[in-house]
């Protein structure tokens, strides 16, 4: 693919990958030099590949379902503590800002002490708090409970992308964290349809605890599968070092631009799933919690869009996947202003396509791009990921609470516009780069 597909400069795309493992063999990944036996990195079929795929899946999924387990029941939480839209959303805000602040820390301990030991210890923490959200006694107690859990989510995202960066092949490294991403939308979805039913039965306290449970199994499920690490070599901790591979990050144009097309796509993502159970509750809809949390059903497209990323991107590039992601997610927004059942449910089955696609596109570009401090490279890319998250869900209620339905997607929609402004530029300096330094073959 060349740089001007992808929005790089020539310069970045034309660095070869760091050595796939502390092998003997000296090559770089990908390099044409290395046969394709030498490589010992999983791949599709191949022995451990069907294991770790279902753990990160299921990992995934404990991680969405724990994240987003009160955006569903906002509604309810409303009634309960007699607060307005806006406040009630920060039991959504404080998870992912807590997961925000805390996932470069977190991914610097994975650097040293092993992808697998912190994302297991970052689920076993995820999970226990989980199980104490329900018996919250105030609104403020919930949101700091919340805040804690996302803090301790924060360890898995990164690691899990620089696990897959480490472990597979880069020929199936898309496709891979498609299927990550993926298991994303089935915990999403199912944690929302479920405490959607149960709620409508016996209260939202009960259906997050239902959440807990489920979200312990998985747990348990995803360190019984995920086979061990076999090409992660200890980083350092000491602060300069991380600060110095930060900074390298930082000022990569390419990563910048896909931390903040990350940002932007969460930002519509969060403030429509946010803010889709108050319309939906309310006249003309006046749907019961039930029904409400079965439109989270949706999220299956988001599972297929990300899990096909990879061939989405062998057919268009990544800035053409980019584009695709971007239009398919203002059309849906578009298409939910009308004040009808069906044509808001096509708009959310348009919103989650684009920007799970758009998501896996750009997280895997940023696994591909980064040859050195994987972790940190993911956690950058999470931490602005989840800080969309929170703008989202916070501007997106404030704006609903103000102008309706239509003040929320006109905040997605701007969101929206930044994506392509952004990839448009980045096409723009690639171009550039490309005819002042000659690209190798």
């Amino acid at each position: 693919m060349s740089p001007a597909d992808t929005g790089a400069s020539a310069v970045v795309d034309a660095v070869p990958e760091a050595p796939a493992a502390p092998a003997p063999a000296p090559a770089a990944v990908g390099a044409p030099s290395v046969p394709e036996a030498a490589d010992t990195r999983m791949t599709p079929g191949g022995p451990g590949y069907r294991r770790m795929s279902l753990a990160l899946f299921l990992a995934g999924v404990a991680t969405f379902a724990l994240l987003y387990s009160t955006q569903a029941l906002l509604p309810l939480i409303s009634g309960e503590y007699g607060v307005a839209a806006s406040e009630a959303s920060w039991t959504v805000a404080a998870a992912t800002g807590g997961l925000a602040l805390f996932v470069l820390p977190m991914s610097a301990l994975s650097e040293r002490f092993g992808r697998r030991t912190v994302m297991t210890a970052s689920l076993a923490v995820a999970v226990v708090v989980g199980l104490l959200v329900p018996f919250a006694p105030s609104l403020g107690a919930l949101v700091v409970l919340r805040a804690l859990q996302g803090a301790a989510l924060a360890g898995l995202p990164a690691s899990a992308q620089a696990y897959l960066a480490e472990e597979v092949r880069p020929k199936a490294l898309v496709t891979a964290i498609g299927l990550f991403v993926a298991g994303n939308s089935v915990g999403g979805m199912s944690g929302r349809v479920v405490t959607g039913w149960v709620a409508q039965e016996w209260g939202w306290r009960v259906a997050v605890g239902v959440v807990g449970v489920v979200a312990v199994l998985c747990a348990v499920a995803f360190r019984m599968l995920l086979p061990a690490p076999r090409h992660f070599t200890p980083g350092s901790l000491r602060p300069r070092v991380l600060a110095g591979t930060v900074r390298d990050h930082l000022s990569n144009p390419l990563l910048r631009r896909l931390y903040a097309i990350g940002a932007l796509f969460m930002t519509v993502f969060g403030g429509v799933y946010t803010v889709i159970g108050y319309r939906l509750t309310e006249a003309p809809f006046s749907l019961p919690q039930g029904i409400v949390g079965s439109i989270f059903l949706v999220y299956l497209v988001g599972t297929v869009s990300a899990s096909t990323a990879g061939r989405l991107v062998g057919r268009l590039g990544r800035r053409g996947a980019l584009y695709l992601a971007g239009a398919t997610t203002a059309a849906g927004l578009l298409l939910s202003l009308l004040d009808s059942v069906v044509p808001v449910l096509l708009g959310l089955v348009l919103i989650t396509a684009g920007f799970f696609a758009g998501h896996a596109v750009a997280s895997s570009a940023v696994s591909r791009t980064a040859t050195r401090g994987r972790a940190q490279a993911s956690a950058l890319y999470q931490s602005a990921y989840y800080i969309g998250s929170s703008v989202g869900s916070t501007v997106g209620a404030t704006a609903f609470h103000a102008q309706g339905w239509s003040g929320t997607v006109a905040v997605g929609l701007l969101a929206v516009l930044g994506v392509v402004a952004i990839t448009v530029l980045g096409s723009r300096a690639a171009r550039v780069a490309a005819r002042r330094t000659p690209v190798s073959a």
